[in-house]
């Protein structure tokens, strides 16, 4: 949704937002926040790992637990029960089940297998999007929320086109939901590079750019067998390249269909009056447009 006015935004019974940039750039603290005041927090990553991933993520569990005799025999006769308990705030069992690919002394999946979580995490990250729609309308029916806020993986942009408004993805999202993106600056990604560090997130790369990356990151330290690839040092290495590689593509989505404001904007947000005097700011400072609701 594109708007004449931010008065127009103002007037709206019910205002639905879409935050995406990069991972760890504030968007799930802002969830957290307007949610608080009665905004319907749809997370992606939480959908994924419920609803389209879930079941991955618990038989992987199992399957470890199956290689202790004891866990097994509990298993097998339904003695035990094993579940994932990842949240909003805490995505490990979506991380532990995607991996890195590497050295499998280290923790390292096999890069066959890690591409195959890949797509995995790509037709989920893809149906998940696709959902938006029917939570806006769920959120209002059957709890009464009249606002929602989808807060978004830092990998929305690989499963959609930018430029294409017939993409169906970007038609989900532009038909039911205001597109903000929240942008960082190179301060942002070098600190969000440290944390990422301590704290891997989930990360989905597209299967020509992954490729590319594990040859250029084992020609880089000569390695010449998958199995020498130390996988902490490929993640980070990875998610750096990955990270600069989105950034001119989420600006282009901003452009084409949506408002921008600063991340460090986003510091000074402490309920929902703050968010919505920023939102106003970020539809005044765009070019005026028709509106298109």
């Amino acid at each position: 949704m594109l708007f004449a006015s931010a008065d127009q935004f103002r007037a709206l019974p019910g205002r639905a937002v879409t935050v995406f940039g990069m991972a760890g750039v504030g968007k799930t603290r802002l969830g957290n926040i307007l949610r608080k005041a009665d905004w319907f927090h749809f997370s992606v990553d939480f959908r994924i790992g419920t609803r389209h991933m879930g079941e991955y993520i618990v038989d992987n569990f199992k399957r470890e637990a199956m290689k202790v005799p004891f866990l097994a025999e509990l298993l097998r006769s339904d003695s035990i029960s094993i579940a994932s308990n990842l949240s909003f705030d805490n995505l490990d069992p979506l991380s532990s089940y995607l991996g890195t690919p590497g050295n499998p002394a280290k923790g390292g999946l096999t890069f066959a297998e890690y591409q195959r979580r890949q797509e995995q995490h790509r037709v989920a990250e893809i149906y998940a999007l696709l959902d938006v729609p029917y939570f806006i309308g769920r959120a209002k029916d059957l709890y009464g929320y009249d606002n929602f806020l989808c807060d978004t993986g830092g990998s929305l942009i690989e499963v959609l086109d930018p430029n294409d408004p017939e993409d169906p993805v970007v038609k989900a999202l532009t038909q039911n939901t205001a597109l903000l993106y929240l942008r960082g600056t190179e301060a942002d990604a070098q600190r969000l590079i440290d944390r990422f560090k301590s704290n891997p997130k989930p990360m989905y790369y597209p299967p020509d750019f992954l490729i590319a990356k594990w040859e250029q990151f084992k020609q880089l330290h000569g390695l010449r067998r998958d199995d020498d690839v130390d996988p902490d040092a490929f993640a980070i290495w990875g998610f750096e390249a990955l990270l600069r590689d989105r950034l001119p593509r989420y600006q282009a989505l901003a452009d084409n269909f949506g408002y921008q404001v600063d991340a460090a904007e986003l510091s000074g947000v402490r309920d929902e009056h703050d968010f919505m005097e920023l939102m106003c700011r970020a539809i005044a400072d765009r070019p005026a447009v028709a509106a298109s609701l």
